[in-house]
């Protein structure tokens, strides 16, 4: 039911197709890498293999992997958090309005990260422990941050774009690219999402 619901909002839409589907994640492993699609809607919880483990399958293996995002019930849901940890651009609740499903296709169509800063705390609060980020010691990454990446992270955790990064910094659009990109370089993240998880789990930002 809730497949057929998403492929007929999807469909409705001009400039987005729905090329497959998947009943279990094993499934959804073999249609992604057969079909190619730029978008995957994942949910987290799957007979045979969870959303997880099909997400980090998908994401090791290939080597122009599509952009994942995963749907589920709960926002807090321990599922979904674990599939941020290791690489989906975002998670979207299967009640989001019909609007909400097709802005977010399109925003990780565009390399963007599905980032709701509030959604992403509570889920820290709940299950990022501090020092999980990459298996790494926090100080092997934060001591590395200049002073304004460190800025910088902390407006991604906000929510921040790219722009409104460079107007609260008072920088030019592409100073503040470039900072981004060096955040995500120094932290090992995938997108904006991964390096505000990994700042949690290290501590350096806190969810109060």
């Amino acid at each position: 039911m809730v497949r057929t619901a998403l492929r007929v909002i999807l469909d409705a839409e001009p400039d987005l197709e729905v090329v497959g589907e998947a009943a279990t994640g094993a499934e959804a492993v073999s249609v992604v890498r057969e079909l190619r699609p730029d978008v995957v809607l994942m949910d987290v919880r799957m007979p045979e293999i969870d959303g997880i483990r099909a997400t980090e399958q998908l994401l090791a293996s290939l080597t122009d992997p599509p952009r994942i995002v995963v749907v589920t019930t709960f926002e807090n849901d321990q599922y979904v958090y674990d599939a941020l940890r290791v690489g989906a651009a975002g998670f979207l609740l299967k009640r989001a309005a019909a609007e909400d499903l097709v802005d977010a296709v399109r925003l990780v169509a565009r390399s963007d990260s599905l980032l709701y800063p509030a959604a992403l705390r509570g889920l820290a609060a709940a299950h990022g422990a501090p020092g999980r980020a990459g298996g790494a010691p926090a100080a092997a990454w934060v001591a590395r941050l200049t002073e304004r990446e460190a800025d910088v992270l902390r407006l991604m955790a906000q929510g921040l774009t790219n722009a409104e990064i460079a107007g609260r910094l008072h920088v030019g659009p592409a100073t503040a690219k470039t900072h981004v990109a060096a955040v995500l370089a120094k932290t090992g993240a995938r997108d904006r999402t991964q390096a505000v998880i990994a700042a949690y789990e290290s501590g350096f930002i806190t969810p109060g």
